[in-house]
């Protein structure tokens, strides 16, 4: 079962989605808190799994919520963070923060309840829509010439081409489709990666493919 968590200082909003998750026989909402400082209490209280986050709230905001809450909560607690395209100068920050998730706010039902479950089995939901309007706003490339991490060298030459497009947003079929790979190679590749350099999840794995530069803003496929 997966046990919700959802934060929104709206009450309406909080309701709507809390009816949506509790529609489906495989969710469960386990509590819904309207600031980001009671988040850690209610998740411990409720045993979460997800917490389904807003960015913006009065109070402390959703993303010191998921720094307190990754730093302090229990352990394998996912984050899904919802956002709007006016907020997303927030967004970088949230990915740094440890969201495996982000969504925009009217993103329908069906999306949101395929997120929530990819987000409670370990995966990532990092929308390229997103992904395009972070790299072409908010990522900050290292001066020019500036040398790779030294972690991005014991990739091998694969891998590295699987970390980049992987960074553009691509799923796993579609980064099977560009190489001409199977998707078990792929996620043979992706965990290889997140191992290497020690990352979590895509996300994570985003952030330091355009911190190191491997990926530049306005690159095919992102």
């Amino acid at each position: 079962m997966i046990r919700v968590l959802v934060v929104d200082d709206q009450a309406l909003v909080r309701d709507g989605r809390a009816a949506i998750l509790e529609s489906e026989p495989d969710i469960e909402v386990v509590g819904a808190v309207d600031d980001g400082s009671e988040v850690l209490t209610a998740v411990r209280e409720g045993h979460a799994n997800v917490v389904l986050m807003d960015i913006r709230m009065p109070g402390m905001d959703g993303i010191a919520a998921t720094r307190q809450l990754l730093e302090k909560g229990p352990a394998g607690v996912r984050v899904l963070m919802l956002t709007t395209f006016d907020l997303d100068e927030y967004l970088y920050e949230a990915m740094k923060a440890g969201a495996s998730g982000f969504l925009l706010k009217d993103t329908p039902r069906v999306q949101l309840l395929e997120a929530v479950r990819r987000v409670a089995a370990g995966d990532a939901t990092l929308s390229p829509t997103l992904v395009r309007r972070l790299v072409d706003d908010f990522v900050r490339r290292p001066a020019p010439g500036a040398a790779l991490p030294a972690s991005l060298h014991s990739l091998t030459s694969r891998e590295t081409e699987v970390l980049r497009l992987l960074a553009t947003g691509m799923s796993n079929a579609e980064l099977a489709s560009a190489l001409f790979l199977s998707q078990a190679t792929v996620r043979t590749h992706i965990a290889h990666i997140f191992e290497k350099l020690g990352l979590r999840d895509r996300v994570q794995a985003v952030v330091l493919a355009y911190e190191s530069g491997l990926v530049a803003p306005g690159e095919a496929g992102a």
